[in-house]
């Protein structure tokens, strides 16, 4: 690893550039996956993707204005990101950094190559649906295991 990155990448993350912090993200979709609150405050994921996730790119088609335009959008940063945590894959850079755990060696500020998360395994591509395609009545019926996204990646 150059020693440019070992030096932010190591920042605390209230440190963090708006750059920094966007560089940190693996690119994995699963902030675009519709979760599900119970009563008791149990967040619950489900295969059912953001109407705006380009699910064959993996990626925002509405970025910049994405809260404006979708409602149940996350935007994570510094100061939420321990509210969000106990959702994000334990993959999650994001969640990495937050528990003082290096990033994997695959993650694209590492490995220099944006096909590496999916040569690692972790893709949400083939496993969600729009939720053009389904109503919102029906989520229930499609939460999936915390793992689902990220079962075949081990040693993290």
């Amino acid at each position: 690893m150059n020693r440019f990155l070992t030096k932010w990448i190591t920042k605390p993350l209230s440190e963090l550039t708006d750059k920094q912090w966007e560089l940190l993200c693996d690119r994995c979709g699963l902030c675009c996956i519709h979760k599900i609150e119970n009563q008791e405050g149990e967040i619950f994921l489900t295969d059912v993707a953001c109407k705006y996730l380009d699910i064959s790119f993996v990626s925002c088609r509405c970025y910049h204005n994405r809260a404006k335009k979708q409602k149940n959008c996350k935007i994570l940063t510094p100061d939420n990101i321990k509210d969000n945590v106990c959702w994000l894959p334990e993959t999650c850079a994001y969640r990495r950094r937050y528990e003082n755990k290096p990033l994997p060696d695959w993650h694209p500020l590492l490995s220099k190559n944006l096909d590496s998360l999916r040569k690692a395994g972790i893709n949400i591509r083939n496993k969600v649906i729009s939720e053009n395609l389904l109503p919102e009545i029906d989520w229930e019926d499609h939460i999936v295991d915390n793992d689902y996204f990220y079962r075949s990646l081990c040693g993290f």
